[in-house]
């Protein structure tokens, strides 16, 4: 279980938390990401998938973009896919029922960006929660917790 508070990284920092907290999810894994615009979020899931490739012996994919206006891209692993949300755009529960949301969380990594809304919710699932806040242009500020 990966917990931070108030850690302080550059982009090479970052890298180094991608890779490590990688050796640790597995499938039925959610992760959200808070942040401002522009704090990195998308940054640090394009790190962590990249790095879930190079664990699964994968060629990296040519491109991950973020999901803001397709809601959700999916990546495939070996015997898994990784389910990468942006829910910026979403304004209500309904619209995620439409997405089969509730239903894709437990058999895939899944990766959320704008989770607000869920955060309210009892979701009965486990999930990591990154929050990113910019500190300069090159630092962001990082605190990860876990929630029950």
């Amino acid at each position: 279980m990966h917990k931070l508070s108030n850690k302080i990284l550059d982009l090479h920092e970052l890298e180094k938390l991608a890779s490590n907290l990688c050796k640790d999810i597995c499938v039925g894994d959610t992760y959200l990401f808070q942040g401002e615009l522009g704090a990195g979020k998308t940054t640090l899931v394009k790190l962590l998938i990249n790095n879930l490739y190079l664990l699964n012996n994968l060629s990296k994919p040519a491109s991950i973009a973020s999901p803001t206006f397709p809601i959700l891209i999916t990546y495939d692993l070996n015997s898994s896919q990784i389910y990468h949300y942006d829910l910026y755009r979403i304004k209500n529960l309904k619209e995620l029922e439409e997405l089969d949301f509730f239903e894709n969380l437990n058999n895939n990594i899944t990766f959320i960006e704008w989770p607000e809304m869920l955060i309210s919710l009892p979701l009965n699932k486990k999930y990591y929660l990154i929050n990113l806040d910019i500190i300069s242009e090159t630092k962001r500020k990082i605190n990860i917790s876990f929630n029950q």
